[in-house]
């Protein structure tokens, strides 16, 4: 999960919120998006581990949504370091759109810090949802102890 945060839109996000906030009020909000959406995540591998080995037909469903992830995780990584070297590259993409992300947002601006950190709260969850990290902790989540999953997960953010 730390390796799959390194140079997505959500690692850009919390450091160009740091730049233009104060550290705190960033790392407050973007800590408590992140361990909601691990959180969040970890219930959804929950769900595919509950799933009764009737309707599934004894198949693992949790084991073959992991395998599908990590796969679909490395397909898309090697795909990315052979792209060709001329124009941008996927993490000078992901630092525009949160480049685009964080200068549209009015409320970033807010006097209070509470506000601040919502609006990093909000910030951070939308550009988390779905991404690498999100993704392979429901994953981790499906196969393996989610206690530990969850922990590691955070930490790891």
């Amino acid at each position: 999960v730390f390796l799959s945060e390194i140079g997505d839109k959500t690692f850009f996000v919390a450091g160009l919120l740091a730049a233009k906030l104060s550290r705190f009020v960033s790392f407050v909000g973007s800590l408590g998006a992140l361990a909601v959406m691990t959180i969040l995540a970890v219930l959804i591998g929950q769900i595919f581990h509950a799933v009764p080995s009737g309707l599934s037909q004894g198949l693992p469903l949790d084991d073959i949504a992991a395998v599908a992830a990590f796969l679909f995780f490395g397909v898309e990584i090697l795909a990315e370091a052979f792209e060709d070297g001329e124009g941008s590259s996927f993490m000078d993409e992901e630092l525009e759109e949160a480049e685009e992300t964080v200068n549209e947002s009015d409320t970033i601006k807010k006097t209070t810090a509470l506000t601040q950190i919502a609006s990093t709260f909000a910030l951070v969850f939308a550009a988390e949802f779905g991404d690498r990290s999100f993704l392979s902790t429901i994953a981790l989540s499906a196969a393996q102890n989610p206690v530990a999953v969850a922990a590691g997960s955070i930490a790891a953010q």
